[in-house]
């Protein structure tokens, strides 16, 4: 259950906090007063996307606070899945919204918008002319009988899941199959060109790593005068010429003296180490120099090798791994071209397995539609007998389509408002306030299974007065004694059913339009029905048919 809702520096909202209640919450006011200010606010606690032109004042952030009580193991559950924790049987989601950013959290932890998304689909529903409009796309009304279905068959989730798996690995050997269909000379020239591939590769005889080595050599061998060079200057450096006779002679003097102080003995080891040193390094490029011969045909061939192999390289793969797989794969297709009708025959069986898997899981979801939709159509029937359809008919009608991850059913929901007529669909006869109806009905049979606490309704009055508007009023008080109900209306019927109800209103302060709410008691209530019955003139006697009209509804 929505408990408060706190909105900061949202279009016409300076700051206000409403404290909702149990059962029929009724949100009321002038034609622009910001009452679709509070859903959209209520919708942007929950992730959705918000434009930057809704900031009041572009130079302070927006700010949302959405708080919801959470009771029953299986909602904390399905949030646990979702790894948000409950603390003190409450969950908070806010948002904040900057010029530049906005940032999500749950119960104070930062989060991405989806996950509130995910989250706040557990805790409420909302429905507005979005919704109602919807009912005209054949396509949903199967998402609404699969809403209804699941409440029926806690196994439906499954079956589907494994229908579309099931599907998934139909495509997959499908797409293989007729991949396959080719006439004997394309399959010759396939084979001919795979063959000339596979020697090619193999011919080369890759080995994993010499790639590498073969680079190193490279480089050694073309460089090989350079370091020759380079090798010659530095013996001569080190050799008698240079570093190791001035170390010599250093080395002899200081070994002169050293016994006379012993301070002088640690530079006498030091410069003895180094003449070593120096002597072993002059030692070693004599051996390097001595050994080292350029070998033009041993540069010729690490060339020519490694031009084969960057060659098979770019033609199959960036590696030799991958040089190596890509024949491996092509050797697999070779197998099966050679024994062709043999693979065909064994793709065919695979094919006619994942085919009759699909139909059978198909058939199964397909089954339990059709009965969940009979009782589905059977208590929305009844529901819109209530919302004033007389001797209405209501029905699925069902066919079969391509098959597809979802199955193979197309849905669609038809009616027949008068006795006698013909079942239509729904986007051949019904009007704008019909369809509001309609998704109420439907709505409220879905409330019955549902685990969400919270139905949010706006504009559902939309296109409806007198006895209908009461009948709806009716029906949204019922649906509030199982659920909390927020709704938005401007008919005095629905609002007189509150259990508890706000007015919104806008006024100037400072030469800017602010929208404020103000929770109603018992007489406010009757003012604000007066002024919905009355408008801008309100008398007594309107008062007091607004406070018959409020006593009434209280004793439904």
């Amino acid at each position: 259950m929505l408990i408060a809702l706190q909105v900061k520096n949202l279009a016409l909202i300076e700051e206000e906090e409403i404290e909702f209640a149990e059962g029929l919450n009724i949100l009321t006011g002038e034609t622009g007063a910001g009452k679709s200010i509070i859903l959209g606010a209520l919708s942007m606690a929950l992730g959705a996307k918000v434009e930057k032109s809704m900031l009041r004042d572009e130079s302070k952030d927006a700010y949302v606070e959405a708080v919801f009580s959470v009771e029953g193991e299986d909602l904390v559950g399905r949030l646990a899945a979702l790894d948000v924790e409950v603390f003190d049987a409450e969950v908070m989601l806010s948002r904040r919204i900057s010029a530049s950013r906005s940032t999500a959290k749950i119960n104070g932890e930062g989060v991405p918008a989806k996950k509130l998304r995910d989250v706040g689909a557990l805790l409420l529903d909302i429905y507005g002319q979005q919704e109602h409009v919807s009912l005209l796309k054949k396509g949903v009304h199967l998402s609404l009988l699969d809403e209804y279905a699941a409440n029926l068959h806690p196994g439906l989730a499954e079956q589907k899941a494994a229908l579309s798996g099931a599907y998934r690995a139909y495509r997959k050997i499908e797409e293989e199959y007729q991949g396959s269909l080719s006439d004997d000379k394309e399959r010759e020239k396939e084979l001919v060109f795979l063959t000339h591939e596979v020697e090619e590769i193999e011919a080369a005889r890759l080995a994993v790593g010499e790639d590498a080595a073969l680079e190193e050599d490279y480089e050694r061998l073309s460089h090989s005068q350079k370091i020759m060079e380079a090798c010659g200057l530095a013996a001569r450096a080190v050799g008698e010429e240079g570093a190791a006779d001035a170390v010599g002679r250093a080395l002899r003097e200081i070994s002169a003296v050293s016994g006379y102080d012993s301070a002088l003995e640690g530079i006498e080891s030091a410069l003895s180490d180094v003449d070593v040193l120096l002597s072993d390094v002059g030692r070693e490029l004599s051996s390097y120099i001595d050994n080292a011969q350029y070998d033009g045909e041993r540069l010729m061939q690490v060339e020519e090798r490694l031009n084969t192999i960057n060659r098979l390289k770019d033609m199959y793969g960036a590696t030799i791994e991958e040089v190596l797989a890509a024949c491996e794969e092509r050797s697999r297709r070779i197998e099966k071209l050679e024994d062709y009708e043999h693979y065909l025959q064994e793709l065919e069986r695979r094919r006619a397995e994942a085919t009759e898997q699909v139909m059978s899981l198909s058939e199964a979801v397909s089954e339990i539609r059709r009965e969940s939709a009979r009782r589905l159509c059977s208590e929305v029937k009844a529901e819109l007998a209530d919302l004033n359809f007389l001797d209405v008919e209501f029905d699925m009608s069902f066919e079969q389509g391509d098959i597809g991850a979802n199955g193979f059913d197309e849905a669609e929901l038809v009616i027949a408002m008068n006795p006698g007529s013909p079942l239509r669909p729904l986007k051949d006869i019904a009007s704008g306030g019909e369809l509001s109806r309609i998704m109420l009905a439907i709505k409220t049979v879905l409330a019955r299974g549902d685990a969400i606490d919270t139905l949010i309704f706006d504009e559902i009055d939309t296109g409806i007065s007198g006895r209908t508007a009461q009948a709806v009023a009716e029906k949204l008080r019922k649906v509030g004694n199982a659920h909390q109900v927020i709704c938005i209306t401007h008919l005095p019927q629905i609002a007189a059913q509150a259990d508890r109800h706000f007015r919104i209103e806008k006024h100037l302060e400072s030469d800017a339009t602010i929208s404020s709410i103000h929770p109603l008691d018992e007489e406010g209530s009757v003012e604000e029905l007066a002024r919905m019955l009355g408008g801008a003139r309100i008398t007594e006697a309107v008062r007091n048919n607004a406070r018959e009209m409020r006593e009434a509804a209280q004793k439904k």
